[in-house]
């Protein structure tokens, strides 16, 4: 059983949106951070990534980054450029690029339903990044930055979605990216029920991004048990058919003491080299490698039957454990200094220029992790590697906020 509720959002201005609404809090570097900032006095950065406001090299979570960001919202509420809306309702939010468009009901997914397990994860989370999202939503007393969660395709919820957005949008603009935004509420009463209930229908929902709002949420809702608008957590809800996962590439500091010549030797000992210098690996088990100034295509060999379980079985799992850490010594990603993730949304032109430009020995382009595989995981209760998926396209800050009871 799905768990979700209609809200009052706070919204922009529909004139005003594409000004406010940013790319989430967790893609942008500081300098990406500031250079938006600078250039639109609207822009929800100023709220989402508050450090921009003080000098270069604040920390991002000190007390006083989060009473700018305290302020920078409340000059957004004050002006006007961000409005709530008069009764609590379902939403609908699309988004559009040349060749792919997604579109999901918006709510409040339960904390209580994410505590226990039935609003599925896939990913671990660290305390620090954690507690940087608590504190954002209770200087704020507001979740800004939705959860992006997918549920398995549902024709009822399909229709109720399509017919929600046959009229005009309310919400409509194409940032700079190239994304077209666009978002309507539902006012009926009786179609918010339906929403409700069609949701109530489904076995489960799942994480997609946005492992460390969905958990900060649910730890401010076990602070605030008084405050009944803490007890869901905002989310944007896609029907899993319809998503879009890019890779997410690895780039390699060094190669662990070895000659280039070297490490390529040792690792067509757990790979078959492959004809071709494409950056772009065409199947899953492939990947492509950059070192020396050009491409090779790789193939994992296969693992006996029936060992592993289904994150296992994952491109990114099995270069960690074949290739990462028995070759190059990177026995945690998630704490080495050696490598670094690129989201795939960068292309593989990314990986060549910090290869060639910023001094990394080599680099791993890898094959998309599928949505199916993602689920599997999940259902097992299985944790995947760090960066294994890239979603795209990223949902906007400031699009629909839900404010909490005042504490």
């Amino acid at each position: 059983m799905a768990v979700v509720k209609p809200f009052a959002a706070l919204r922009p201005q529909p004139e005003l949106a594409a000004r406010v609404c940013a790319p989430p809090y967790d893609v942008m570097t500081e300098s990406e951070a500031r250079r938006m900032a600078a250039d639109e006095s609207l822009s929800f950065i100023h709220v989402s990534r508050p450090e921009v406001q003080l000098p270069t090299g604040s920390s991002a979570s000190s007390p006083a980054a989060y009473a700018a960001a305290r302020s920078a919202f409340e000059r957004m509420i004050d002006s006007g450029a961000l409005r709530r809306d008069p009764a609590p309702g379902f939403y609908l939010y699309r988004q559009a690029t040349r060749d792919h468009t997604q579109t999901g009901f918006v709510a409040l997914a339960s904390c209580e339903e994410y505590v226990r397990g039935r609003i599925l994860k896939h990913e671990l989370t660290r305390v620090e990044k954690e507690e940087d999202r608590v504190r954002h939503i209770e200087c704020l007393s507001a979740q800004t930055g939705p959860a992006f969660l997918f549920h398995q395709p549902d024709a009822t919820l399909a229709e109720l979605a399509r017919r929600a957005t046959e009229r005009a949008p309310e919400i409509d603009f194409e940032a700079a990216d190239g994304v077209r935004h666009s978002a309507w509420s539902v006012t009926d009463a009786a179609v918010n029920g339906a929403i409700e209930q069609a949701f109530a229908r489904l076995p489960r929902l799942y994480i997609a991004d946005g492992h460390h709002r969905s958990a900060a949420a649910a730890r401010v809702w076990e602070r605030r048990p008084d405050d009944p608008a803490a007890a869901g957590f905002l989310a944007v809800i896609f029907p899993s058919d319809t998503l879009r996962i890019l890779p997410y590439h690895r780039v390699v500091r060094d190669l662990n003491g070895r000659s280039s010549g070297e490490f390529q030797e040792q690792l067509g000992g757990v790979c078959a080299r492959l004809p071709g210098d494409s950056p772009t690996p065409a199947r899953k088990g492939m990947f492509a490698l950059f070192m020396d100034g050009a491409w090779t295509q790789w193939q994992f060999r296969a693992d006996p039957p029936d060992t592993g379980g289904a994150a296992d079985t994952l491109d990114v799992a099995m270069l960690q454990r074949r290739v990462l850490e028995p070759l190059l010594g990177i026995e945690n990603p998630r704490t080495s200094d050696r490598i670094d993730f690129v989201g795939g949304i960068r292309g593989t032109g990314a990986l060549e220029s910090l290869v060639q430009e910023a001094g990394y020995a080599c680099a791993f382009a890898m094959f998309p992790t599928r949505i199916d595989e993602l689920m599997a995981v999940a259902d097992a209760g299985g944790v995947m590697p760090p960066k294994s998926t890239w979603f795209e396209p990223k949902l906007r800050d400031a699009m629909f906020i839900h404010r909490l009871g005042e504490s």
